[in-house]
């Protein structure tokens, strides 16, 4: 395959922290004077609840069991891609790009870990492909996240504020010519948390947390969680979730919906903090599955009180936007262009992260 083309075609793969499922984006990317793309089709791929019990307790896993899952699951997302593949009839093919599912992250210990082996997918698939894309990163005194702002500022300039609905919330926009982003708080990772408890996957529309009101204690609990990241806005993971929400979230004193209801109050509020004033009504982008939730969504916009316009696009694009920018890490990585912003990441440089398989 020739480095230097200038256009792709391209599988990005994306699991998140949410544990929704694993999105496959079929993409079209290419080069000419500016990066466009385009997502073809796109699934994902709910998780069994084998699958969401061994992923979501991967890092219980002592090294030969988590070894052994890594490659479990690089083979299982590798028949994944054959079946989209052959449900799609996909006749062009350049790459596969894999973010994998985080189990570890702890730049402060100078380490990052997503599973599912790269090696095992282009076994199964015989594509070249490209995984691991924050570790580098992550050497280089990096957080090694967040990732997804150089696609923010190649494909969606038009946005002043990009905004990420996911297991946590961050945001990416151009501050004086220079792309800033980070993580802001924890999103669907809490609201899951707390519907589980009922048997349900996720607050459709956000109609339970409708139907509460605000604690004033928990939300007060939460703004201390958050207050001094504010100041340094490190990158979230499982491990800080665990540690200081899901206690709060936990407190059964506090009816379900009163909690949903505060936590909304909370992801809303630290999103308003995040985004800077401005002389004019910016344009916000909203993607991920907490774009989908209606209720949160308008107390949102009402949090923001008119300094930004919160836009939901259209439903490829918040499903699989971040398989789409991943797609597009996968290329540049393939290049050897830049694909991880130092201005994002706080590393010492900008850097081309990645591992690649077959190519």
């Amino acid at each position: 395959m020739k480095v230097k083309k200038n256009s792709y075609h391209v599988l990005g793969l994306m699991s998140g922290t949410s544990l929704d499922g694993l999105d496959i984006a079929y993409t079209s990317i290419a080069y000419k004077n500016k990066w466009k793309a385009k997502i073809i089709a796109g699934t994902t791929i709910k998780y069994t609840a084998a699958w969401k019990k061994k992923l979501g307790t991967a890092h219980l896993l002592g090294g030969k069991e988590l070894l052994a899952l890594h490659a479990a699951y690089g083979k299982f997302i590798g028949e994944q891609c054959m079946d989209f593949i052959r449900q799609n009839k996909i006749q062009q093919l350049d790459l596969i790009a894999s973010h994998g599912h985080t189990v570890f992250h702890q730049p402060h210990n100078g380490f990052t870990f997503q599973l599912g082996d790269g090696n095992t997918i282009h076994r199964i698939t015989g594509m070249p492909v490209v995984y691991d894309f924050r570790s580098l990163d992550v050497t280089l005194g990096g957080q090694g996240a967040p990732l997804v702002p150089i696609g923010d500022h190649y494909l969606f300039s038009g946005y002043e504020v990009c905004l990420n609905l996911g297991g946590i919330a961050n945001l990416s926009m151009e501050i004086k010519g220079v792309r800033k982003a980070f993580d802001i708080c924890f999103a669907n990772m809490g609201l899951n948390h707390l519907v589980n408890k009922i048997n349900k996957q996720y607050d459709r529309g956000g109609a339970i947390a409708a139907k509460g009101k605000v604690d004033k204690k928990l939300v007060q609990q939460l703004r201390a969680v958050y207050q001094p990241l504010r100041k340094t806005r490190p990158s979230l993971g499982r491990e800080g979730f665990e540690k200081e929400i899901q206690p709060l979230l936990d407190n059964d004193s506090i009816s379900l919906q009163d909690r949903l209801r505060t936590f909304c109050e909370s992801i809303a509020e630290e999103i308003a903090r995040a985004v800077p004033p401005s002389d004019h009504v910016l344009k916000l982008i909203a993607t991920g599955g907490g774009a989908y939730n209606t209720f949160f969504i308008n107390v949102l916009a009402d949090k923001l009180k008119g300094k930004a316009k919160v836009i939901v696009p259209d439903q490829k694009i918040i499903e699989f936007k971040e398989a789409l920018v991943f797609a597009l890490l996968g290329v540049l990585r393939l290049r050897h262009e830049v694909n991880a912003l130092k201005s994002v990441t706080g590393a010492i440089r900008d850097s081309s992260g990645g591992l690649i398989v077959g190519a």
